[in-house]
């Protein structure tokens, strides 16, 4: 976790391993300015993504620890393009399994409201792959004319770039160091009432969970999941419902992690149900 700039989280893995998530290099060691960095790792944004979703997280954050948990308050936003939101973020590690709860806070310390859903994008290391469930299957009957989910495209969205992976339960997206296609970028959203979605590198499986609130709205017509990749990185992202804060008011958003090692490398869905899903299942 960083304290100097933030909220970040720069760093998940066990012990003397690799760190499953991205840093990037050419960002480490500098704070302070107008200049928006990547950074790397885990963040906390607000969508829709316009300008103020860029507000440069480059300064000092305050941090207060309490017992196994520790809280990482930013300053308020209140330059150029800053529109008076606090975020702040609350780690709390399992004393017993590689496993964390977060809970990401966006403050409207304006005198004016302000619509947003809180944005959590995860940036993991090159060369592996995210797993999204999709909703249950079924045959066409009399009980199921109805859609059951949805697929959020980009304008750079590509279904023929062969990173992806759509599947009969799950969409698989690959970031292989170098590929050649005609977007670099790739993005997709989902609604996902499971409520789940794993990043899979080099027999480390990351597992990220954030429940779907029923009756709620969410951004980007309707997303909780959305997946992104470039020529560098994967991010794994979680959505909160959309929320009008008035002036004082703030909104949350929590997800869990977990981490797995030792897991079986595999690329089809039958290695997702035999060897993912178990791992899903431990709570």
């Amino acid at each position: 976790m960083l304290a100097d700039v933030g909220p970040r989280i720069i760093r998940f893995g066990f012990p003397e391993a690799e760190n499953i998530l991205h840093e990037v290099a050419a960002d480490a060691g500098f704070s302070g300015g107008n200049e928006f960095r990547l950074y790397g790792g885990h963040r906390l944004w607000a969508s829709p993504e316009v300008e103020r979703t860029y507000f440069p997280d480059n300064r000092t954050v305050s941090v207060c620890q309490s017992g196994n948990k520790v809280r990482f308050t930013a300053p308020v936003e209140d330059t150029s393009p800053g529109t008076n939101l606090q975020k702040e973020l609350e780690i709390e590690l399992d004393e017993t399994a590689p496993r964390a709860r977060l809970l990401h806070r966006i403050m409207n310390r304006d005198s004016q409201p302000t619509e947003l859903s809180p944005w959590t994008p995860t940036m993991m290391r090159a060369g592996g792959r995210a797993i999204l469930p999709l909703p249950a299957r079924a045959s066409m009957d009399k009980d199921h004319y109805l859609p059951v989910g949805l697929l959020a495209l980009w304008s750079f969205t590509d279904l023929a770039d062969p990173r992806w992976r759509f599947g009969t339960e799950y969409i698989q997206l690959m970031q292989p160091a170098e590929r050649s296609c005609h977007f670099a970028e790739q993005m997709a959203g989902i609604s996902n009432p499971a409520g789940w979605g794993a990043y899979y590198s080099k027999g480390t499986l990351f597992l990220k969970r954030a429940p779907l609130i029923a009756g709620a709205v969410y951004p980007d017509f309707g997303c909780n999941f959305e997946i992104f990749t470039n020529l560098d990185f994967l991010e794994v992202e979680t959505l909160g419902p959309r929320v009008l804060l008035q002036p004082g008011e703030h909104t949350t958003h929590t997800e869990t992690w977990q981490l797995f090692g030792n897991v079986p490398a595999g690329d089809d869905e039958n290695w997702i149900r035999s060897v993912v899903l178990p791992l899903v299942a431990v709570v």
